[in-house]
């Protein structure tokens, strides 16, 4: 008689389809990624997150095969189990972009983004959307938005804990000028303190004309405190100076990810835009300042150079 086949694991199942996805076998890791769930799901041992991360994966390789929504319903499955799971986010973010529902996108790149602010794919998101939305509904496109979740502290934490771990084991090098660090938990007081010490050196700094010396000081800084506005638009603006205008982007992404109106970041980001040759967003940047801002007579003026570039 012939053997009878022993039955995988549902740990050797997500193995196996992780290997199908890393070479493009996408229908076959959706088979096996369902196969592990049914496995998952008959264990006494079943775990929530475990369940959550292999409903998620299964979302990826339907976004891979443009199976929207199916990715979208496995990202719901996935994020009931395992709530804030950014892997999640950006992919539900991606299935609703590709179906036109720019709303919904929209709320899961900056909901990403509350949990790792440092995120691109969700900047970028973000960014789309924004477009998307203005050129859909006008001005007032914020208004007609589902509401945006807060993600509790105590959740940012774990996560963020979790994404460094990970960064860990992937890049073990130490990574530089803490442009592109992982998302970190509330600074202590003392750390506040000494980051406050530092931003006042840079702004020193810069009263002297010492730009790149000042990027120093406010790196440091932000490495301390990841979550003072002023320094990453000061950061900016030395950028500017150092004609570094992506990271001169980057820093205006980061501020107007904790305040969406913050009326130099959106200056600096149109300045650095302008300098990029991307005539376009410059003036989307613009329109938002002054829509603040009605007579901001610095960005009245740039409004007017870039529109004749257009």
């Amino acid at each position: 008689m012939p053997q009878k086949q022993k039955s995988r694991s549902w740990t050797e199942l997500k193995q196996a389809g992780n290997e199908c996805f890393k070479t493009g076998q996408y229908g076959e890791a959706t088979s096996l990624y369902s196969q592990a769930i049914k496995e998952l799901e008959k264990s006494s041992k079943k775990n929530p997150e475990d369940l959550g991360i292999l409903y998620s994966n299964r979302a990826a390789a339907y976004l891979k095969d443009g199976n929207c929504g199916e990715c979208v319903k496995d990202c719901n499955m996935s994020l009931e189990l395992y709530p804030f799971n950014v892997k999640s986010l950006l992919r539900r973010a991606a299935a609703y972009e590709a179906l036109e529902r720019y709303r919904q996108a929209y709320v899961d790149y900056k909901t990403a983004l509350q949990i790792d602010c440092n995120i691109a794919a969700a900047h970028d998101g973000t960014n789309r959307m924004t477009k998307a939305l203005t050129e859909a509904d006008g001005p007032s496109w914020r208004e007609k938005l589902p509401p945006i979740p807060t993600v509790p502290l105590s959740v940012r934490e774990k996560l963020s804990q979790q994404t460094a771990a990970n960064t860990a084991k992937q890049n073990p090098a130490p990574q530089h000028n803490g442009t592109r660090q992982t998302h970190k938990p509330a600074p202590s007081d003392k750390d506040i303190k000494k980051a406050q010490a530092l931003k006042e050196e840079g702004n020193a700094l810069v009263k002297k004309g010492e730009h790149q010396k000042a990027i120093e000081k406010y790196s440091q800084s932000l490495k301390l405190n990841p979550t003072e506005i002023t320094t990453y638009t000061n950061r900016a603006l030395c950028y500017l100076s150092v004609k570094r205008y992506a990271d001169a982007v980057r820093d205006c992404d980061e501020a107007l990810v904790i305040d969406s109106s913050n009326i130099k970041a959106l200056y600096r980001r149109a300045q650095a835009h302008k300098e990029l040759k991307d005539v376009n967003t410059c003036v989307d940047d613009l329109n938002r300042l002054l829509k603040v801002e009605p007579k901001n007579s610095a960005a009245l003026k740039l409004l007017q150079e870039a529109q004749k570039k257009k």
